[in-house]
């Protein structure tokens, strides 16, 4: 049966993720993949320091090639490690390094460690988060502590098959405790977000297009523009009969007193000159 030949296959790969699991501890192993080819079984393993899996000249790929060859009876094995890009919408590396750094550092940080991690997974571009840690923390008696943020789907199917999930255990001196880590990725699509196509071409401003004329042709459209502007009247001085305003004649009024001030200071000059030298021709008569 085809069904009973998946089942097969899939519990095979479920084990091979397994003991690569536990075997690659802190060393950001996301998830493995298992894929047939033509030259045999190809185990993808997806980590954030592929580094650390080779090892040193790939010992570690032996070793791990010779295992799954014994114990999963896989033809030809080829190990292919790929690198996660972008670390912190991965749960399974975030939980890891929340556990990591509750072993090191203890229970007496976890709420900062808690706040980062949710923090860098934000700024990522997730759409939601939520971090549970439950375990005897930071007391004797065991607690459930909730860091959340964001929009977070819990129950229908993109809650069981877009929202990634992540469980990991740390072990300290209290006793086990347990790191559940929840993400929203950016680039799922719920199904109330409902998109009309040919909406977005509609509600797009249409770029209006300017023709390109040649430059003398502008010139003198620019020119014929200033001798109309020159030539135009004001409305009220096209008109027939039309009676000059109030402060054209508070103007010319000005100008008419302002020359017979200018006439008038003349005269007086002119005749204090006259009396001048009157005087000056009298005082030599008086002198012989």
């Amino acid at each position: 049966m085809i069904e009973r030949d998946i089942i097969k296959q899939k519990k095979k790969e479920y084990m091979i993720e397994k003991f690569i699991g536990d075997n690659l501890k802190r060393v950001g192993h996301s998830h493995t993949k298992l894929v047939k080819t033509p030259l045999g079984e190809k185990v993808i393993i997806h980590a954030s320091r592929p580094g650390l899996i080779v090892g040193r000249k790939g010992q570690n790929i032996k070793t791990f090639t010779k295992v799954l060859e014994k114990e999963f009876n896989l033809e030809n094995p080829q190990i292919e490690i790929i690198e996660v890009e972008n670390i912190y919408l991965d749960p399974q590396i975030v939980a890891e390094n929340i556990a990591s750094s509750l072993e090191q550092f203890g229970t007496s940080g976890f709420k900062g460690v808690g706040h980062k991690a949710m923090a860098d997974i934000m700024k990522s571009g997730a759409l939601g988060v939520e971090i549970l840690i439950t375990g005897k923390i930071p007391g004797s008696r065991a607690k459930r502590w909730r860091f959340y943020q964001g929009y977070l789907k819990k129950c229908g199917d993109t809650a069981i098959e877009g929202v990634k999930t992540a469980y990991v255990t740390a072990q300290l001196k209290t006793g086990t405790v347990g790191v559940q880590v929840r993400i929203m990725p950016p680039d799922l699509r719920l199904p109330d977000n409902v998109k009309i196509e040919g909406q977005e071409e509609e509600d797009k401003p249409i770029a209006k297009e300017e023709t390109k004329e040649p430059k003398d042709k502008k010139k003198d459209d620019s020119a014929k523009a200033d001798e109309e502007d020159n030539v135009k009247e004001s409305p009220e001085e096209s008109k027939p009969g039309f009676e000059e305003s109030d402060e054209e004649e508070s103007e010319d009024t000005k100008k008419s007193t302002k020359k017979k001030a200018t006439k008038k200071k003349t005269a007086k000059k002119k005749a204090t000159k006259k009396k001048a030298t009157k005087k000056k021709a009298a005082k030599k008569k008086d002198s012989e």
